[in-house]
């Protein structure tokens, strides 16, 4: 049949765009079909919601040219302090300290808001790559030579290859028969961005309590971005109360060592659950990020995940389409499916089991996983290997866009 497209991508978030950028990058004629409109998400106004970036991750947003538009709005993450205990109490005696130094690349990550990101991904697809925002795709039919994909505004797609990019519901893999494993973690988290009177220095904090994680992450500025995990009926009282009640219950959490902490933006929340694909491709189909995988907000690696994604799935494809071969069959989805599965299962289902191990009271847990980090956190060879793995420098083999290396 005749293909319009060689790739069209549901999902106009994050990673569908940067892996259209990627594609077409290298010559393929690539579609983002987005559902909502263009400029949804585009605004100059701050509102909190930012993302912790591996500094992998980093290293594809520079090859895909973007970074010298970002940079100037990035926070770096210089170091990572992990405690645990309860509101009101500080933490424990024990903790992890992770210290950007210590690695040879010298730097973790960086922080980046929404806003930005968004941004420089959209202006960027403009004149590269083919953007349909404003609707959605309806239907998919695999077809001898390709895939058509049916959109909500009456037209129709045809391609080699349909991607899902379209999070934790993927309508891509459930019309691909793709099904999925997970559990809620009756959790909800909270996110919002606070002022505080004393600056950051660029440490992030992760300080875990009986009934979830909070993460203090920082902004440029004195400003950080909090991500605060509770039970599901606490949550949403939490959730409902004014800004000032909102803060009154914070701050025993949140402590004073950034001094007097005020709102500085609206506050957010979404449900916390485990969904992993039991597959990530299928005839003619892929799948990256949230669509792959859902995971637990602990360490902020949901993004990063769809970025190995995007990073392994753009290799492949473009090295199948240079070789002559057709991007959507089998043999070459397998590639990216060996490729990204084990790895991201992997980091999903541990931080499923570190936020089990430590979302609770139990004493002999408490004892036990004090003396855990302490034990870390005594050996600079486990360390450096943690603050590797948190910046996403320890894939084997490690796609070329994460290296900062265009295709």
């Amino acid at each position: 049949m005749t293909t319009d497209f060689d790739i069209v991508i549901a999902g106009g978030g994050l990673n569908g765009p940067a892996l259209a950028l990627a594609l077409a990058d290298a010559g393929l004629r690539v579609a983002v079909v987005d559902a909502r409109p263009a400029d949804a998400r585009a605004g100059e106004a701050f509102d909190g919601r930012a993302y912790a970036l591996a500094l992998a991750s980093q290293r594809l947003l520079a090859a895909l040219g973007l970074w010298s538009e970002l940079a100037p709005n990035a926070q770096e993450i210089r170091k990572v302090a992990a405690s645990q205990g309860v509101a009101g109490d500080g933490p424990g005696p024990f903790g992890l300290h992770f210290d950007s130094a210590e690695i040879e690349e010298g730097r973790l990550g960086y922080m980046l808001e929404d806003r930005f990101l968004y941004r420089a991904l959209l202006g960027a697809m403009a004149g590269r790559v083919t953007h349909l925002s404003g609707t959605a795709v309806l239907d998919q039919a695999v077809e001898d030579a390709g895939i058509r994909v049916a959109l909500s505004d009456g037209r129709s797609l045809d391609a080699r290859l349909l991607v899902g990019a379209d999070g934790r519901q993927s309508g891509v893999a459930q019309r691909a028969g793709i099904r999925r494993t997970g559990h809620d973690y009756g959790q909800i988290a909270l996110v919002a961005a606070v002022d505080h009177d004393l600056p950051h220095q660029g440490v992030a904090h992760q300080f875990f309590m009986p009934g979830g994680p909070l993460a203090i992450l920082p902004l440029p500025g004195n400003r950080s971005s909090i991500v605060w995990s509770e039970p599901e009926d606490s949550a949403r009282a939490i959730m409902a109360l004014p800004d000032e009640q909102f803060l009154a219950v914070l701050r025993p959490r949140f402590g004073d060592f950034l001094g007097a902490i005020r709102l500085a933006g609206p506050r957010f929340s979404y449900p916390l659950n485990l969904t992993l694909a039991q597959r990530y491709a299928a005839p003619r189909v892929a799948l990256v990020g949230d669509a792959a995988h859902g995971v637990h907000p602990i360490a902020g690696q949901g993004l990063n995940l769809g970025l190995r994604d995007v990073a392994a799935l753009a290799e492949v494809l473009v090295a199948a389409h240079r070789r002559g071969e057709d991007i959507g069959t089998d043999p070459v989805l397998a590639r990216y499916q060996d490729w990204r599965r084990p790895d991201a299962t992997a980091l999903a289902l541990g931080m499923d089991g570190v936020n089990a191990l430590f979302s609770n009271a139990n004493p002999l847990l408490r004892a036990a996983r004090e003396l855990g980090m302490g034990a870390v956190n005594a050996v600079p060879a486990l360390r450096r290997g943690f603050m590797r793995q948190a910046a996403g420098l320890s894939l084997k083999p490690m796609p070329r866009l994460l290296t900062g290396r265009r295709l």
